[in-house]
């Protein structure tokens, strides 16, 4: 409504200014001179006033747009005044005002709320630009670092050179663990970081957590099943051993002044046959705990996966007792390559092939694939699924652990040693499994560059 008002009001005074240029004009022509310098003072006098009216506008939009840009929120304009297009563009003005006041203050309470979350949380959060000023730093990222006033990342060289070295180099997107040292001891830190864009520059996200506590509670938690299943084991050959000890040791104590019958040296015979056999399995049994201790580090090279696959596919192609199972080879690229240990990773793929073929060894229609891909970080992936009756969730965590089993003749360091296998490789390996569906062991490869 005030923009129109303006607009009728230049539009009036245009055509008036026009009338007037006019009839100065004619009385020029007609040679009344006093008339036509009365019409030219007129004349002069109305583009005066245009002129004026229009300024007085520019100046009330140009003092407007300054105080916003002082952030100036206290700016108010008249609208008692006789003319009414200055009246509708003054009310215009305020209603504009009051809106972005409004607006600042929902902004400033939304901030308020958001600073709260930050203060509160228990992960430290950092945001720093190019050149390192850090703009943001919680509660949690001061106590984490041992640091009141965080302003710029080089302060964090007194903290810790490595930790420094870490954030001052740390991508978009890039995790990273660091350790450093603090007065109440080593912590470990875990460094997250995304990229964000502000109207005037980039800023970087950084989120800092103590995982210390977490990996010792972790750490303590494998102590406490790998000494668990030891205990078991070890008990399980112990036990018999020292039972029939003594009552070997029983015969001879009852009869210590008389020649032993050949019944009691038949026993003796048998049961140190006994004892020899299950010391034996003893033997056994720490002979591989050291050789999962003792894995050598892996000898890369590039590998084609293709012909890989293959020749560990024949393997059990050519099994008897796996003749009614139907194996699959599924590798896209074609041409795809690994850089690993030949040896190694054959025994990993092996180990989990031979585990989902005696899964479904009794099943009239089962079926295993043995997949290479492209992991969505651009990585090689080997997966090997098959179709019988899955882990259960009560156990599918302890599968890993060494020694642990569900099979009456296994060994229960299948698993352990291939998730160690594919540590040393610099990967890892993961589990999926849906009852009678699917059940998925994936090799994930974090490198593909000889070293």
């Amino acid at each position: 409504m005030g923009s129109r008002n303006l607009f009728l009001n230049i539009i009036i005074r245009s055509c008036i200014l026009a009338l007037e240029a006019i009839g100065f004009a004619f009385l020029l022509v007609s040679e009344n001179y006093i008339l036509s310098c009365i019409f030219f003072l007129i004349f002069m006098g109305l583009v005066i006033e245009l002129i004026f009216f229009i300024n007085s506008t520019n100046r009330r939009m140009a003092f407007f747009f300054d105080a916003i840009r002082n952030d100036d929120s206290t700016l108010h304009f008249t609208e008692k005044t006789n003319n009414k297009s200055l009246r509708d563009l003054n009310a215009s003005l305020n209603k504009v005002n009051e809106h972005i006041k409004k607006i600042k203050v929902e902004l400033r309470e939304q901030e308020q709320y958001f600073q709260a979350i930050l203060e509160h949380v228990t992960i430290g959060i950092l945001s720093f630009n190019d050149k390192g000023y850090i703009f943001l730093a919680n509660s949690a990222a001061k106590k984490l670092l041992n640091y009141e006033q965080l302003t710029h990342i080089d302060q964090l060289k007194k903290v810790d050179d490595n930790l420094h070295l870490s954030i001052k180099n740390i991508k978009q997107g890039e995790q990273k663990l660091v350790s450093i040292t603090s007065e109440s001891g080593p912590i470990q830190l875990s460094l997250k970081t995304s990229m964000f864009k502000t109207v005037n520059e980039n800023l970087m996200l950084l989120a800092i957590q103590d995982i210390k506590s977490e990996l010792e509670e972790k750490e303590l938690d494998s102590w406490i099943k790998l000494i668990r299943v030891l205990t078991h084991e070890i008990m399980n050959t112990v036990a018999p051993i020292t039972s029939l000890a003594q009552t070997l040791l029983s015969y001879y104590q009852k009869h210590q002044d008389e020649q032993p019958t050949q019944k009691i040296i038949d026993n003796t015979v048998k049961g140190l046959s006994v004892i020899n056999e299950r010391g034996t399995a003893l033997i056994s049994f720490v002979d591989t705990y050291r050789k999962l201790t003792r894995l050598p580090q892996p000898t890369k090279k590039r590998i084609a996966l293709s012909e890989f696959s293959e020749n560990i596919l024949t393997l059990f192609d050519t099994e008897p007792r796996y003749k009614h199972i139907k194996y699959h080879l599924q590798i896209s690229p074609i041409d795809l390559e690994i850089i690993a240990d030949e040896k190694q990773i054959s025994q990993v793929l092996i180990n989990l092939l031979k585990n989902s073929s005696e899964a479904i060894l009794d099943s009239q229609n089962g079926v295993i694939k043995l997949e290479g891909s492209i992991s969505d970080d651009g990585l090689p992936q080997i997966s090997v699924i098959d179709n019988g009756p899955g882990i259960p969730k009560d156990i599918i965590e302890n599968i890993f652990i060494p020694f642990f089993t569900t099979k009456d003749t296994g060994s229960g360091i299948g698993l352990s040693l291939s998730r160690q296998i594919m540590q040393l490789h610099g990967g890892t390996i993961k589990v999926y499994s849906k009852p009678n569906i699917a059940t998925k062991f994936t090799l994930f490869f974090n490198k593909n560059k000889l070293p």
